[in-house]
């Protein structure tokens, strides 16, 4: 499972060219489900996510994590983190989750998000095309690989 996450000002994602959904100053995580993912992937990078300390504290220093903020999340789905590019110029999807699999351990990270902070969760809408609009601040972007937990 791979995670890109951006610290933003603010964020927004408008689906399938209907629906908008923001969030304000937090964490945009675009999350990508491969084939041998699991829930225990989903719990140590959920785990990592919520508590990695990518907010300036009063020094100035990045030393305080959404839940020390109380930041906004969004989570955003996206298949094409998994991509191998290795052959050639045209990526590969062949080991990014299928739906059956992906769209429960999709939902069960944003539950286990849920349950650790103290604001709703904002999600784009799994398998739509969606325009996310991010505002990164810093800029800060992580990348998070739970098969590098060691």
């Amino acid at each position: 499972m791979k995670a890109v996450l951006q610290r933003v000002k603010s964020a927004k994602v408008l689906i399938n060219d209907i629906e908008e959904r923001s969030i304000d100053f937090g964490i945009v995580v675009l999350l990508g489900i491969e084939n041998n993912d699991n829930k225990e992937d989903v719990d140590w990078l959920v785990n990592k996510v919520v508590n990695m300390r990518i907010f300036n504290d009063e020094t100035d220093v990045m030393n305080l994590s959404l839940i020390d903020i109380n930041g906004s999340i969004m989570i955003i789905s996206q298949f094409t983190l998994i991509a191998s590019t290795k052959k050639g110029n045209r990526p590969s999807y062949i080991n990014a989750a299928k739906h059956d699999h992906a769209i429960p351990l999709y939902n069960y990270f944003i539950s286990k998000t849920s349950s650790l902070i103290n604001k709703p969760i904002i999600t784009g809408e799994f398998g739509a095309n969606m325009i996310v609009s991010i505002e990164n601040e810093g800029p800060v972007t992580i990348v998070i690989d739970s098969k590098f937990k060691e």
